[in-house]
């Protein structure tokens, strides 16, 4: 036991020892205190508290402050969401250019894209329509119809476009060539294809596609009545005819 004692009373073989192993043994008696050696001032670690309170930890501070509503939600002291508020879809905008004489409003009444979102159908003719293309900001449309004698005016952007008009005539004034383009330009998507409107804007274009089918299925099959091309009308005048 004395041995023990001398062991003990060595500092260099107490600082070598685990945290608190034979405790009991350091203190000889534990009514009198006695002043820790320097070797066991190091050995003991710091308080756990002290080390957060520090300034070195002030980023684990801020890491412990934003996980507190995260750390309190499984033990119920967080508020339970309140209830979700749907959120509305603002109603998508067809654009039907036709006559007056039918009324796509009716049919387009009550339906809804997906089951969810509302159609709002806007009516007028090529003549009853202008507008502007961007790249990036779509077409903008400004609508001046007369409705029951009262001129609407509107500028709004469609979501979609439903063409049921020729949009070329011989006649005068009567090209909306113009307006097909700007709605193609302006990226704007159509139930049938701007393509198929541009290119029905020439007859001769058109045949021309129909011959095309002709040469690949045959007469038989696809019979088609002989025309013939001038690109002007100067090869149609006899040569001896006086212009």
């Amino acid at each position: 036991m004395n041995f023990l004692r001398r062991r003990l009373s060595d500092s260099s073989f107490v600082a070598n020892l685990p945290n608190g192993y034979m405790t009991d043994l350091q203190r000889p008696d534990s009514s009198t205190s006695s002043p820790a050696s320097p070797a066991m001032e190091r050995r003991h670690p710091q308080p756990l508290a002290a080390s957060f309170s520090s300034p070195g930890s002030s980023l684990f501070s801020s890491f412990s402050s934003a996980m507190k509503p995260t750390s309190a939600a499984p033990s119920g002291l967080m508020e339970p969401p309140g209830p979700s508020v749907p959120i509305v879809q603002r109603p998508r905008i067809l654009l039907v250019i036709d006559d007056a004489h039918t009324d796509w409003a009716k049919y387009f009444h009550g339906k809804k894209v997906n089951g969810e979102i509302e159609i709002r159908v806007e009516q007028a003719e090529f003549s009853e329509l202008n507008l502007a293309a961007y790249v990036t900001g779509g077409c903008m449309v400004d609508m001046q119809v007369l409705r029951n004698g009262t001129k609407v005016v509107r500028s709004f952007k469609p979501d979609f476009i439903l063409v049921r008009q020729h949009a070329y005539s011989m006649a005068l004034g009567e090209d909306y060539r113009s307006l097909v383009i700007g709605l193609q330009y302006g990226g704007l998507p159509a139930v049938n294809s701007l393509y198929s409107v541009y290119n029905f804007c020439s007859k001769p274009w058109v045949f021309s596609q129909l011959i095309k089918i002709f040469h690949s299925l045959g007469p038989e099959k696809f019979p088609l009545v002989e025309q013939t091309f001038f690109p002007n009308h100067k090869p149609m005048v006899p040569e001896d005819f006086p212009l």
